[in-house]
């Protein structure tokens, strides 16, 4: 193994853990809301679909602030890159602030547009009220956990996300069993958890502020960079969701079983994609730092080692899921119709997976560069080729197996393919490979 193979596995190992440790908050609130019954159990799903899609549209948080904070550490200025970072943390409290007001002001059309039913609909505007005031602590922790993996340390947020999912886990068990609070206690118990991981965090980042006598308080003109670098990211991000759904939508199409298929093949490709979004987020963080010293010969050997690990990890992770495809359809999908259409489905993933990371990678050195207008345009053009194609099959494909099959052939073969076309054209030119402290190609 090279050194370099060294520093990839010493970012994205941690980062995989912490990105693994995520989900286990709405798994533990799942878990516990089960015993509550069916009607709690559904408004948590709505509620947590609401959450879910306000916190991942500022990705950018933590995206854009490990590239600026990695670039800035390159060039040796560990101080800017603290300040850079404080503004980002900044940005984000108020973010989350701004977003809480909205949801609470607007929880009833929130959960209205998701379809909840009449009966589940006072369980989920329960849980939502009551997760709200963790929301800034969510969007802190995004953001503080870009400022250290750009810094190259991906291990302290991993601890602090194992910590936190287990005392997420505990304070629920507590209050929605032990003091009878119900939902409201899950969601509270969140809430508390993901303000005390937003505190440890940025005392980790106020230590390395006082160390080096970097500023605390927020830059007004630093803040609104920030949020102006964010903007593309936003729209990326925003393309993504738009294919996701409109995928789903498409499913929905192909009968209950189609869409229950649907959902397990959706689970495993969202799985798969935290192991190759680790490997984004050590591209993010190598290829910021080492645009700012300077070093394209370092960039580009970079870009081909962290290419070889995509395409090597998305096979591995695509000869196991078709290998074990009767496996795994035959455990999440007893049902024989079900389960014919999940093996069909998950073959056709796993053919897909080593595009796939190609893509993530690509994606993520882009990001590291601060190349996010690009990134933003090809996000629009890459929806517009998968939009035409998703609704072909809902008019033209027979509904069933061979309407699910098309839909996946779709989405991970011709949407991940317009994505790595975009994407290698780009990579392949030196506009955006802009070195020193510019972070605009």
């Amino acid at each position: 193994m090279t050194d370099r193979d060294a520093e990839i596995l010493r970012l994205a190992v941690p980062a995989l853990g912490a990105l693994v440790a995520e989900p286990l908050f709405l798994l533990a609130d799942s878990a516990i809301v089960a015993r509550l019954g069916t009607l709690p159990l559904a408004g948590l799903g709505i509620a947590g679909a609401v959450l879910a899609t306000a916190v991942s549209v500022f990705v950018f948080l933590a995206y854009g602030t490990t590239a600026a904070v990695a670039r800035r550490l390159g060039t040796g200025d560990l101080r800017g890159a603290l300040a850079q970072g404080v503004d980002g943390l900044w940005l984000a409290l108020g973010l989350g602030v701004v977003v809480a007001v909205a949801l609470r002001l607007g929880s009833g059309p929130a959960v209205d547009l998701l379809g909840v039913s009449g009966q589940a609909r006072p369980h989920a505007l329960t849980y939502l009220h009551w997760s709200l005031p963790g929301l800034p602590g969510m969007l802190v922790v995004l953001a503080a956990t870009g400022v250290l993996r750009g810094l190259q340390d991906t291990r302290t947020p991993l601890v602090v996300a194992s910590a936190g999912a287990v005392l997420n886990a505990g304070l629920n068990l507590l209050l929605v069993h032990g003091l009878g609070w119900g939902i409201a206690g899950s969601a509270a118990g969140t809430a508390v958890t993901q303000l005390l991981m937003a505190l440890a965090l940025a005392a980790v980042v106020a230590r390395g502020v006082r160390r080096t006598g970097a500023r605390v308080r927020p830059h007004p003109l630093g803040v609104l960079r920030n949020a102006r670098d964010g903007v593309p990211l936003l729209v990326r991000t925003v393309t993504l969701r738009v294919a996701a759904l409109l995928t789903t939508f498409v499913a929905a199409a192909q009968g209950d079983a189609g869409i229950a298929a649907h959902q397990v093949a959706n689970t495993v490709w969202t799985t798969t994609a935290l192991a190759l979004d680790a490997l984004a987020i050590a591209a993010q963080a190598l290829v910021g730092r080492a645009l700012g010293a300077g070093d394209v010969a370092d960039v580009r050997a970079t870009i081909r080692r962290m290419v070889q690990w995509g395409v090597a990890v998305g096979a591995g992770l695509g000869l196991l899921i078709g290998v074990t495809s009767p496996l795994l359809a035959g455990f999440f999908a007893p049902e024989g119709e079900v389960r014919d259409f999940l093996v069909a489905a998950l073959v056709v993933l796993a053919v897909c997976l080593p595009a796939a990371g190609w893509v993530f990678v690509l994606d993520g050195v882009l990001i590291g560069a601060g190349d996010g207008p690009y990134l933003a345009r090809a996000g629009v053009l890459t929806l517009a080729c998968y939009v035409p194609a998703a609704l072909a099959v809902l008019w033209l494909a027979p509904p069933g197996r061979w309407g699910l099959v098309g839909l996946w052939a779709a989405f991970a073969g011709l949407y991940t393919l317009a994505r790595l076309v975009t994407l290698v054209r780009r990579e392949r030119r030196d506009v955006w490979m802009v070195t020193g402290a510019g972070t605009r190609p």
